[in-house]
């Protein structure tokens, strides 16, 4: 038995950030160039009463609508987001409940981000293939840009919400391949909430606010990225991973039909592409409507590459994504 994505859908929140809005409040910015490479035209985001919870489950009510899939079938619900609704129980407890999935479905959440969606298809691909379930709802969902500090224009310019429900089940044919993992937990702190855990509880402190030498503002409160230590770290760690992946699975660029990468930068997804000498034609790109839903990203553009004719069964395609941890991860799949 052989794991695979048996089907994918998506929701994006109906409120749009466009660009034109985004320069609106920054009128300083002078490199709006620079900003514009990173290839977003626009991004949605949720009111402030919304979690990343609800959104996950208006991904799946779109899924179960869009899709001939039995509910009373799920036998198990992974949630993977940043946000979760309580500090116990597990989120995925409520959604199960919220979304009417039988009893006799596990359900279990895992804090992961732009790299989630890699390691939820490595948890699902074990839970099919040992026997342990049949019928995976994996729901990865983002509402990041309430964390934002409304002065951190980098991270106001390339994040949006979103959410993405995946079905993982079984067949004898080919699915979800190999896996690549990696973590450098020595550079925690270049992708971080700071204060708010049980580390470093909220004080008066972590509302004091501090601005980078690129004028992005923040506070220990608020999400912060060291921007330009994680484009190094991309343009770095994953070509090294796509490169491992591809010797560890006797295959070459050439045997690949599709890359698609976390959709964090397109520029940066350039570079990568460049320096692994892939085709231009063999890169599926979604995120000037979006911008980074963090663990969404790869199936919101898998989703589409479907739509478009890019992606189809018998295709050989390379998933791999990176960032908070730092972590990295990259898979190869049939649909």
């Amino acid at each position: 038995m052989n794991a695979y994505i048996k089907a994918i859908s998506y929701y994006l929140p109906e409120k749009i950030f466009s660009n034109e809005e985004f320069f609106s409040i920054f009128t300083t910015i002078s490199n709006k160039e620079n900003l514009e490479k990173i290839g977003v035209r626009e991004r949605r985001i949720v009111e402030n009463s919304v979690t990343s919870s609800d959104i996950a489950i208006e991904a799946a009510n779109i899924f179960f609508n869009e899709h001939s899939i039995d509910k009373s079938e799920i036998d198990f619900l992974l949630f993977c987001s940043l946000e979760l609704d309580y500090y116990t129980p597990s989120t995925a407890c409520i959604i199960q409940e919220k979304l009417g999935l039988s009893q006799h479905c596990g359900a279990l959440d895992f804090n992961l981000g732009c790299s989630g969606y890699v390691y939820g298809l490595s948890i699902a691909k074990g839970l099919v293939e040992t026997g342990a379930a049949k019928n995976i709802l994996l729901l990865t969902a983002s509402t990041l840009t309430k964390k934002i500090h409304p002065k951190d224009k980098g991270s106001r310019f390339v994040f949006g919400d979103g959410a993405a429900a995946t079905l993982i089940s079984g067949r004898e044919k080919k699915g979800i391949e190999k896996f690549i993992f990696g973590t450098d937990g020595k550079r925690f702190e270049k992708i971080i909430v700071k204060d708010g855990g049980v580390r470093n509880p909220i004080s008066e402190k972590s509302f004091i606010d501090t601005t980078d030498e690129y004028g992005n503002t923040s506070n220990s409160a608020s999400f912060y990225m060291d921007g330009t230590s994680v484009f190094i770290f991309g343009l770095k760690k994953v070509p090294e991973m796509v490169k491992n992946l591809l010797e560890k699975s006797n295959k070459q660029i050439e045997d690949i039909d599709l890359f698609i990468f976390h959709q964090a930068n397109l520029y940066l997804i350039e570079k990568i592409r460049e320096k692994l000498k892939i085709p231009e034609k063999k890169i599926f790109n979604y995120m000037e409507n979006c911008g980074n839903t963090v663990s969404s990203t790869i199936p919101i553009a898998l989703y589409e590459a479907i739509k478009a004719g890019k992606a189809s069964p018998g295709k050989n395609i390379f998933l791999a994504g990176f960032g908070v941890g730092l972590s990295w991860a990259a898979t190869i799949i049939q649909l």
